[in-house]
């Protein structure tokens, strides 16, 4: 028992956040028992998502009658439950080579290495020095999740980016560098119209400057694919930057 919960609902929440991550849609317990392994009947899900969501791990969209987690449950599976998806040495040393030639100038540098998270996590990357200064790379990532075809939605998230003051905020008061990467949720930050975003933030020292890379996205952000990547670029900008 983990977290307040038993094996068996870590199991099946694992699964429904895997089915959510990649779907975008409520899960129903038909899905995750034709799916997943998970060795009881639907009947036994079903009342083990009943139970998930009186807890606050799961919650049931008005519309539909399957669940999604809530950003509880996405904490729990990022800490606890996921299994990252580590790059190969080759992408490694590839994402080294397209940034390498911009070490010596830091502006040009995060410009580099926004673009390369952009088009490895397929979603929109941010970098942020501590003097207010930022890039962003994948601006039109933001309209490939079904969540983000709310134009208003999409509008909250392009003002932000536009606030210092707010960026500034979030990525060295909100994310503060306990642990190499964390994720932020919008509802969280009880920022108005941000609650279906998440944000996965990591930090870094440039020699005498202190700075934040970001990847913005919907909550079911594909965490075990780009954690290990923001984490490899954050480690890369610290180490040739010094």
């Amino acid at each position: 028992m983990t977290d307040g919960i038993t094996a068996r609902q870590t199991q099946i929440l694992k699964s429904l956040i895997d089915e959510y991550i990649e779907t975008a849609e409520p899960v129903g317990s038909e899905a995750l028992d034709k799916k997943y392994n998970l060795g009881v009947s639907p009947a036994t899900i079903r009342n083990e998502m009943v139970l998930l969501t009186k807890t606050g791990f799961l919650r049931q969209p008005h519309t539909s009658a399957g669940r999604i987690p809530s950003p509880k449950a996405m904490k729990f599976y990022v800490e606890q439950l996921m299994e990252e998806k580590q790059m190969s040495l080759t992408e490694e040393v590839k994402a080294k080579e397209e940034v390498w030639d911009s070490r010596n100038d830091l502006p040009l540098l995060l410009e580099g290495v926004v673009h390369a998270l952009a088009e490895r996590t397929k979603s929109l990357a941010i970098a942020v020095i501590d003097e207010g200064k930022a890039s962003y790379s994948g601006y039109s990532n933001i309209f490939l999740s079904p969540e983000f075809a709310d134009l208003e939605i999409c509008a909250n998230i392009f003002t932000f980016l536009e606030e210092t003051k707010r960026l500034q905020e979030l990525f060295f008061e909100r994310v503060q560098g306990g642990s190499p990467v964390e994720v932020v949720f919008g509802e969280e930050l009880g920022w108005i119209g941000m609650s279906p975003i998440g944000i996965i933030a990591t930090r870094f020292n440039a020699g005498e400057k202190r700075g934040a890379l970001g990847i913005i996205g919907p909550v079911r952000l594909s965490y075990p694919t780009i954690i290990p990547i923001l984490r490899y670029f954050g480690n890369l900008v610290q180490e040739i930057s010094e």
